[in-house]
């Protein structure tokens, strides 16, 4: 998505102005909004959640230490994003915070790339993420059903691993546990 011609920086009153029906993002100063993702997109992003979720955030058959959620508000200087799921580690974050936004960058991102975002996923946010200092970005594609994993590097994002269609999923920093790609796809 282009960002919306603007007379100002976009700040978070723009963001809270923004039509509900749409998620609003600010990037260097330029406002983004998309409409919410679609089902194909939606259904990768609910299931990596729960596949990591239950034993990473909940202790379900793994070793926990996570806070895991879904679409969380970062808050990152004067960046607004909205990852498609991130992950803190408890020892980062002791506190769940009770507040509409987090302004601590996680541990882990994941972006699931559609149509509509995919420019703004790979160009405009992974750069601030790596400002940021999250150690882990997963990038997930529903339309080529592939996963590619990075951990940064010198402030730069390294290919750690990659997964197509059924591969089994190992990948840092979840890698305690192991699934099949393919349960991301309807």
């Amino acid at each position: 998505m282009q960002p919306l011609k603007q007379d100002h920086r976009a700040d978070y009153q723009d963001v809270l102005n923004a039509p509900a029906h749409m998620v609003a993002e600010v990037i260097d100063g330029a406002l983004h909004t998309q409409p919410r993702p679609a089902m194909p997109h939606a259904r990768a992003s609910s299931s990596l959640g729960s596949k990591i979720g239950g034993p990473f955030d909940y202790d379900s058959g793994g070793p926990g230490g996570w806070w895991i959620v879904d679409e969380p508000e970062l808050h990152l200087g004067e960046d607004i994003l909205v990852p498609d799921l991130a992950g803190w580690l408890r020892e980062r974050m002791p506190d769940y915070p009770d507040t509409a936004y987090v302004a601590l960058a996680p541990d882990w991102v994941c972006e699931v790339l559609s149509p509509g975002t995919r420019r703004l996923d790979l160009h405009e946010k992974r750069p601030v993420y790596a400002r940021e200092g999250v150690s882990y970005l997963w990038l997930v594609d529903p339309t080529d059903r592939t996963l590619e994993a990075f951990e940064l590097h010198d402030s730069k994002w390294l290919l750690i691993a990659s997964a197509k269609d059924d591969d089994p999923v190992n990948i840092r920093p979840f890698d305690a546990i192991t699934f099949s790609l393919a349960d991301l796809w309807p």
